[in-house]
């Protein structure tokens, strides 16, 4: 065996006299003892890990909480935005309603007044006819009349 594996064996724990350890293996007692030595150096390490494992942990909490709180805001105010809006898109269709449903009305008032009017021009053009007739007669007439008064 080499110097530097008796050393390393001896750091350890293990045995490096063949006759104190007849099969090779460490015996038990020299395990607990090379594993108690490595936990006592490596305790301290250990719990300056666990702090900062959990002031880490602690910050991450943080993190997570203060999100989530954000979101929960912005969550709130979209709901109460798109809930303002959803009442004023509401209160917008009711007046578009009204207005086109007065619209309606007052278009079919209109295309009913001009249906009546055209019925009636209907009427009117016979008169038309006819008051032309007349027309032409009376100034027929009126001629006639002219020529006798002047006949002297």
């Amino acid at each position: 065996m080499t110097v530097e594996k008796e050393k390393k064996m001896e750091e350890e724990g293990i045995a490096t006299n063949p006759e104190e350890e007849p099969t090779g293996r460490p015996s038990a007692a020299d395990e607990n003892l090379r594993f108690s030595r490595q936990f006592l150096g490596k305790k301290e390490e250990i719990f300056t890990a666990l702090e900062i494992v959990e002031r880490d942990s602690a910050a991450i909490a943080d993190s997570y909480a203060s999100l989530f709180s954000s979101l929960r805001l912005a969550l709130s105010q979209v709901t109460s935005t798109s809930l303002e809006n959803m009442e004023c898109f509401n209160d917008i269709v009711g007046s578009v309603q009204e207005s086109a449903l007065d619209a309606a009305t007052k278009g079919n008032r209109y295309i009913n007044s001009c249906l009546r009017l055209n019925e009636e021009l209907k009427g009117m053009e016979s008169l038309s006819m006819q008051l032309k007739t007349l027309r032409k007669n009376v100034d027929t007439l009126a001629l006639a009349v002219d020529k006798l008064l002047r006949f002297p």
